[in-house]
């Protein structure tokens, strides 16, 4: 099943907008795709489970309180946060990419779908200045060096129930990447939440800073 029922079976208590907003990004992405190359060519037919449901595993971890800000950084073509925002609409997302391609596609996925609590900017996150509660990343680069690009960028107090921190969605084998975090990183594997076999190996990396 790759429609927007799969979301729906996850999360129950999605708004009739929400389930709109969920059917509409199936469409978005593959007309976008077609012209500017943002989801492998293999993956766009498995766009709900391998792009929107994998955002979504952030959100087994941690439900964001309204007024908390996020920051997405290697977005790509919005992923994982148009699925998280839609599912979040008291909480805002900057996206950054440091491809002003992918952030055109961002940009006219948020703008087709009504979200207003989505900003979009081409940028190196080494150079932006802003400050966040929570910063978030879909395998852009290992443990070590997004911490070392994103560890000035946090809020000073919390607001969640969840210290302020980096949320990572992860594959595959990550000792050695989070050996120089060992005991400051907390692992959460989605086969808990997903019964898909994708999941099997993806995990969400927590670590407060």
């Amino acid at each position: 099943m790759d429609d927007a029922n799969l979301i729906s079976g996850y999360f129950p208590n999605l708004s009739s907008q929400q389930l709109h907003q969920f059917a509409r990004l199936g469409p978005l992405y593959r007309e976008w795709n077609a012209r500017i190359n943002v989801i492998s060519r293999k993956d766009i037919e498995l766009l709900y489970e391998r792009h929107v449901l994998h955002s979504l595993g952030i959100a087994k971890v941690i439900s964001f309180a309204a007024g908390t800000s996020v920051l997405d950084i290697g977005t790509g073509g919005g992923l994982p946060g148009i699925p998280l925002a839609i599912l979040f609409p008291e909480v805002r997302f900057h996206l950054v990419d440091s491809t002003g391609k992918k952030i055109k596609v961002v940009e006219e996925v948020v703008k087709a779908l009504g979200l207003k609590n989505v900003k979009a900017e081409q940028a190196r996150v080494e150079e932006m200045k802003g400050k966040y509660d929570f910063v978030l990343n879909r395998a852009v680069a290992e443990f070590p060096k997004l911490y070392d690009w994103v560890k000035n960028k946090f809020l000073p107090e919390n607001r969640n129930e969840m210290p302020n921190g980096i949320l990572c969605l992860k594959g595959g084998e990550l000792g050695e990447e989070l050996e120089p975090f060992e005991g400051r990183v907390q692992v959460f594997y989605l086969k808990k939440y997903f019964k898909e076999e994708f999941f099997e190996t993806k995990k969400v990396v927590y670590m407060a800073v």
